[in-house]
């Protein structure tokens, strides 16, 4: 149910419809063996009924997609204090910790197949907007103009989850700060301060 504004009421059925379906989701892709879900199984497991999976997430890989980037959100938060520095540097080293948990690959392997179904490519633009703008938030916060959320996608993001897939993961301790210097030095060239 929506407000006169638009805005869905957090604890609505529409928010607990999306957690048992994520929930489900989750269970589903844990016990898979090739990381796949159906909507059947999923609409069976969560109690939701298979249409309103169909409505709301289209593909099974939308919906695998939806919950990786919700759990995403969850598990790495984005602070945006206003000191970039710190708050990727804070950001950077939850996700390299948490790349080194085997269920999050398990997820992130499902997200990568899904992105290669007939509509990943929009299904991972739909789901993902709200975590680049999560880190749109941060940089806007600290007043950086010269970067936006794809350059924290190439210099944080990629680098991080390519060398977990390949199972060779960075270390948060040492290489969380090596990504958020690079961060920095694109930043400061930028502003012509290299």
């Amino acid at each position: 149910m929506t407000q006169a504004t638009g805005v869905t009421r957090p604890g609505g059925r529409t928010a607990r419809t999306r957690e048992a379906v994520h929930a489900a989701t989750r269970e589903l892709l844990a016990e898979s063996e090739d990381g796949t879900v159906e909507i059947a199984a999923v609409a069976a497991r969560s109690g939701v009924h298979i249409a309103t999976i169909y409505r709301r997430w289209r593909t099974a890989e939308g919906l695998v997609i939806d919950t990786v980037v919700q759990d995403l959100g969850t598990r790495s938060p984005l602070p945006a204090t206003g000191d970039l520095h710190s708050d990727m540097l804070t950001y950077a080293t939850n996700l390299l910790t948490d790349l080194r948990q085997p269920d999050h690959l398990t997820f992130f392997r499902a997200m990568a197949r899904a992105a290669g179904g007939e509509t990943g490519l929009i299904d991972v633009a739909q789901f993902a907007e709200p975590r680049m703008r999560e880190i749109q938030a941060t940089l806007d916060a600290s007043n950086t103009t010269v970067l936006n959320s794809r350059d924290v996608f190439e210099i944080i993001l990629s680098p991080a989850y390519i060398r977990a897939l390949l199972s060779n993961s960075l270390d948060p301790e040492s290489d969380a700060p090596r990504l958020v210097d690079n961060l920095i030095a694109v930043r400061d060239h930028r502003l012509g301060r290299t």
